[in-house]
């Protein structure tokens, strides 16, 4: 174990208290030592350095293998986001959302879904359909610590593969007597050149000779965001291959026929062509409050009580303006094509058909997020004797975000004659060249100001959104007997209760058809509507590094002001018959992809603490029970109306509903050993048992067809109540060199065998049941049953996954220090006997910061890096996968401590100016995804009391 002197040392920079110690027994309570330690004069100690030593205690004390981060000082953390911290801690990487902020989290390379995030121990609910948590609803400023548990112990909550993330808050006994902070900061970015600003404070007290603790806090923050991006609307097509039998083909227009002679020739084979893209911007405001509150009550050395709370609201809705091209292959519609290695790299779209012309589109999509997220509980602990301590600890945690109806996707189409030009180069955006028939050019015009609401019809109007709520009630009891015999010091054991309950209702107006109420025939002539609702627009820095020939302005319209004057036009007469009638196009409630999920899960657990001479380690076994019941609807097919090229209308008879059950157990055991050579260098072994849970939506058996409206004859399943959960036995060593207060050297091994990973079946050509396609009159256009491609989630066979890590950290007396990781993952998995990359697998991560902290001067900068990994198999046949690409994201920061009350501080982010690409197997011809968020600057001011 570390030295008494060490152990001293770190308890008066950071006391620990339940809500601060590593995770156990479910955040049972804090330990009889940390008891002791709060008696102790304290020193608060600040800084880089001092957070590190602070998290080097932290992992050389925990049980099991750990990295942890802790806080600069009282409500700060080290960065404006707690998953950006969490990229730098040693195979850890995370993804990102508008505007360049961390979201999810994935640990050894697993994805988010086999990572459980609680908040001192307690599962959070959460506003997606899944199980991993979304970290930007929850600001840094509420956050005192966080672990990364990539071990197990059978006392700590099941349900992570990759690892546990355990998030804590402070204590006002962490420093006794009254403590405050507030924090001011403004933001910009240097690309979008938007402004924001935060406002946090945080306050501490202790009262009644240290019997009463209080601390509370509050965040308000509102920031402007805007990322660039393009990418794939609908995927790239490609040809069926004789050769490779599990591709059927997708290209929507039919086979694309190069010659023209009405068959598959060889060199058509598994042939790729681009089939639609976009490219544009998300505008983002995002504002952010949180409160957050804790009070505990020590009446004497036997008793401790907590009652803490935390209410979070993210309210960021986000608008998209875009341009939108659909070159698909059809009959006649492609001229001069050139291919380059199986790819259609050029072809020009001169048909005179106004349905086989490119038609741009401009496309308007926003997103109506606005989540809210509260978590209360209460904790005691109670020393019954000296040789035993019960702890209690109750709570609910609930996430709701009501967006039902209020996204969209309207979509306004040019309907002036062109000739087109479509040339992929390596970039995110293919060159666009667009000539129309009056002499106009597309991408100067756009910038001129030459088009209007009379170039643009109406189109396609998808009026969506889901209403999400999560609910965790959660319970624990636990206890901890001091044994003192057979090398066996203390005997934890508890039971865990669990009841969640999550619910989706999709309203929307594509069941219904309504999305294409006002296409085709039935368009309008945007004039016509009688109100301005386009305009022009421009943005500064605009897909700056994109080398490509497409329009760098825009013509955007408000979806609010287009829809008040589709329903004002309500009474015109409707080519097809009758009047428009602008509730035929709203947004309805959509049975087949709505579910509730009921889940009840029981965990007993009993864990032997040990140690010897030179060596300390547990055992240990969890038994989890769960019971699930998941309630969908499902509706068949009765019609499907071709209404022209890649627009048909689907009949359904009445939805039905489907309610399922299934029930599991498993047997979790757990075994953790640490030999010291010596105090400061330690060798950990372990090995367990572990699961993680299917995500919520993939439990529901809910299915959607609604791609038939623009021809892709697909239905896709979300899930089933039978799937089984992961589950993985694993194995990790590591050898650890405390060769400082803040210097470590580390390498870890780690070996995961994973069994029923979850990963998705593409069947083709499948006969569901669905009779001939019909036109507007009702006759056949088919013969025989209308085919379809079924998706759906399945139990692979199994996945390896095994890797490296190791870790350097130093700090030099001058005030210079670096640190550095270093992940390699190998993985592979298994479906049907077919070996398959295993999904959301990053290769390696690595992270690079270099410190300097002396006097009142504090700089640093930290480089994260993730290579490429596979987001999507098979996406266009066997070994056609979906990867995201490699991005390195580069952070700084300088802070400069005007005395011990004020401090300003300069920080910086994505310095390198990275984008987030994704590709098919990384191929720049084949680009998938393109996302960039400029580089952001922070100037902040503190002041302590």
């Amino acid at each position: 174990m570390m030295p008494a002197t060490a152990w001293s040392q770190s308890v008066a920079e950071n006391t620990a208290t339940s809500a601060d110690a590593p995770v156990s027994a479910s955040a049972s309570g804090q330990s009889t030592t940390a008891d002791q330690a709060v008696e102790l004069e304290t020193v608060q100690v600040m800084g880089v350095r001092a957070s590190l030593a602070r998290s080097n205690d932290l992992k050389r004390e925990a049980a099991t293998v750990q990295d942890s981060i802790t806080a600069l000082e009282l409500g700060k953390f080290p960065d404006d986001n707690v998953a950006d911290s969490l990229s730098h801690i040693t195979g850890v990487s995370i993804s990102r959302t508008a505007g360049g902020e961390g979201q999810k989290v994935s640990v050894r390379g697993l994805g988010p879904e086999y990572t459980l995030t609680t908040f001192n121990g307690r599962i959070l609910a959460t506003d997606g359909a899944g199980r991993d948590f979304a970290y930007d609803v929850l600001p840094a400023d509420v956050i005192s610590g966080a672990d990364v548990i990539k071990g197990a112990e059978a006392a700590n909550t099941e349900g992570g593969i990759g690892g546990l993330v355990n998030l804590r808050s402070a204590s006002p006994f962490d420093q006794t007597g009254q403590h405050g902070v507030l924090r001011a900061e403004g933001d910009r970015n240097q690309t979008s050149e938007l402004d924001g600003h935060k406002f946090s404070g945080v306050y501490s007290n202790t009262f009644a000779d240290d019997t009463f603790g209080l601390m509370v806090g509050v965040v308000s923050a509102r920031r402007k965001d805007r990322t660039d991006i393009a990418g794939n609307d609908g995927g790239w097509t490609r040809n069926p291959d004789p050769n490779d039998p599990t591709w059927y083909g997708n290209a929507w227009g039919g086979n694309i026929d190069l010659n023209g002679n009405n068959e598959l020739d060889p060199d058509e084979y598994g042939l790729i062509a681009p089939g639609q893209f976009r490219v544009g911007s998300i505008l983002e405001e995002k504002k952010r409050t949180a409160y957050s509150a804790k009070f505990e009550w020590r009446p004497n050395d036997d008793f401790k009580l907590v009652v803490d709370g935390l209410k979070t609201r993210l309210d960021s809705p986000q608008v998209g303006y875009q341009q939108s091209y659909y070159p698909l292959f059809a009959p006649g519609r492609w001229s001069d094509v050139t291919v380059q290695n199986g790819i259609v790299t050029g072809l020009t779209l001169d048909n005179p058909d106004p349905e086989q012309r490119l038609n741009p589109e401009l496309l308007n999509q926003t997103e109506y997020r606005v989540v809210d997220t509260a978590l209360y509980g209460a904790n005691a602990q109670w020393t019954v004797s000296p040789d035993l301590t019960l702890t209690g600890d109750i709570y609910r945690s609930t996430s709701k975000r009501h967006s039902g109806g209020q996204d969209s996707y309207v979509v306004l189409r040019m309907n002036q004659p062109n000739t087109s030009r479509i040339e992929l180069n390596g970039s995110a955006v293919p060159s666009v060249i667009t000539t129309l028939d009056d002499g106009r050019d597309w991408n100067s015009g756009l910038a001129a100001g030459e088009f209007g609401p009379s170039d643009f019809n109406t189109h396609y109007m998808e009026l969506a959104g889901d209403n999400i709520e999560d609910r965790i009630n959660g319970g624990t009891l636990a206890g901890d007997l001091f044994v003192g015999k057979f090398f066996i010091d203390h005997l934890k054991f508890g039971v865990n209760l669990t009841d969640r309950r999550k619910s989706r209702d999709l309203v929307t107006n594509t069941l219904t058809g309504g999305a294409d109420y006002y296409s085709v025939d039935n368009a309008i002539n945007t004039a016509d509507l009688g109100t301005d609702f386009i305009s022009t627009y421009s943005l500064p820095n605009f897909m700056h590094g994109v080398n490509s020939s497409f329009p760098r302005s825009f013509l955007a319209f408000d979806v609010p002001a287009y829809l008040a004057a589709l329903e004002a036009y309500d009474g015109h007469p409707r080519p097809d018959g009758g009047v428009y009638d602008y509730s035929m196009a709203a947004p309805e409630w959509n049975p087949l992809q709505s579910y509730r999920v009921s889940e009840k899960t029981s965990a007993f657990y009993v864990q032997a603490d040990m140690s010897g001479e030179r060596w300390d380690g547990n055992v240990g076994v969890r038994l989890v029970k769960t019971r699930t019941t998941a309630e969908a609807w499902d509706a068949k097919i009765t019609s499907i109306t071709e209404n022209g090229a890649f627009n048909y209308t689907t009949t359904y008879a009445d939805p039905t509903a489907i309610t399922e059950s299934s029930d599991y157990s498993y047997w979790l055991p757990s075994a953790n050993f640490i030999w010291h050579f010596n105090d400061d260098l330690q060798l950990r072994l372990g090995a367990a048992k572990t699961m993680a849970r299917p995500s919520v939506e993939q439990l529901a058996p809910t299915n959607t067809t609604e791609s038939v409206s623009w021809g892709e004859f697909t239905q896709i399943y979300s899930g089933n109540v039978n799937l089984k959960p992961y589950t993985a036995k694993q194995a990790d060593a590591s050898l650890e060199w405390y060769f400082t207060e803040q210097s470590i050297a580390n390498i870890a091994v780690f070996y995961k065998r994973i069994e029923n990973q979850i990963t998705t079946s593409w069947e083709t050509g499948q006969d569901i049941g669905v009779g001939p396609i019909v036109d507007g009159d009702g006759n056949p256009i088919s013969d025989g049953p209308t085919l379809f491609n079924i998706m759906r989630p399945i139990n692979g066979d199994y996945a390896k996954v095994h890797g490296i890590e190791a870790g350097l950290q130093h700090f030099w007396d001058s005030g210079f220090g670096f640190r550095a990781q270093y992940t390699r993952n190998w993985s592979e998995s298994w479906v049907d006997g077919e070996k398959r990359p295993l999904e959301g697998i990053a290769p390696s991560v690595y992270s690079l910061s270099l410190m300097y902290e002396k006097g009142k001067w504090d700089l640093g900068a930290t480089a994260d890096h993730t290579d490429g990994f596979v987001t999507a198999t098979n996406v266009l046949g066997a070994g056609y996968n979906e990867q995201a690409d490699a991005i390195t994201w580069l952070t700084a920061h300088i802070a400069y401590n005007v005395n011990d009350a004020l401090s300003l501080s300069l920080e910086g982010q994505n310095l390198l100016d990275d984008a987030q690409t994704y590709s098919i197997n990384g191929n720049p011809l084949l680009s998938q995804g393109y996302y960039r968020y400029g580089r952001n600057f922070t100037l902040g001011v503190t002041w302590r009391f």
